[in-house]
């Protein structure tokens, strides 16, 4: 038995996270409340980037700084309700010098509950802006077919 947490999978330049909603993600309706996708989508990318051989850790642990969300534009179509099965569908739009911008979707289905533009920016130990190492930046590259 394998007890390697799930990261999900890359399909076609996207990386597709599945999530179950739990009775925490929930308000007293049973409604997913609105900030629960922003978990969703965290941990998306999280193990987006880590599949893609990002090791945030690693940079910490050296110095070399760490991603933070720079802005957030959510759109919110239909609601998910606890128990629903869904899939955190993120794609990486592009990538310039600090910034890497990520579309994300959160599905139930076929069908698009919320749509997320998130601008994530590389921070130096200093909470400075830093060029992204031009490793991580060649492996979103290939992801996205574009090298």
């Amino acid at each position: 038995m394998d007890d390697t947490p799930y990261s999900g999978r890359f399909e076609a330049g996207e990386h597709r996270f599945a999530v179950r909603v739990y009775f925490e993600d929930t308000d007293a309706g049973g409604v997913v409340y609105h900030t629960s996708y922003l978990r969703f989508m965290e941990r998306a990318r999280s193990d987006m980037m880590r599949l893609a051989g990002v090791d945030q850790r690693a940079a910490m642990e050296r110095g070399e700084g760490s991603y933070v969300v720079a802005e957030v534009n959510m759109r919110y179509r239909a609601p998910a309700r606890l128990d629903d099965d869904l899939v955190v569908v993120s794609r990486v739009d592009r990538m310039s010098g600090a910034q890497c911008l990520v579309h994300q979707r959160v599905m139930r289905g076929t069908q698009t509950l919320v749509e997320a533009d998130i601008s994530a920016v590389l921070i130096g130990p200093n909470g400075r802006p830093k060029r992204q190492p031009r490793q991580w930046i060649e492996a979103f590259e290939r992801l996205k077919g574009t090298d």
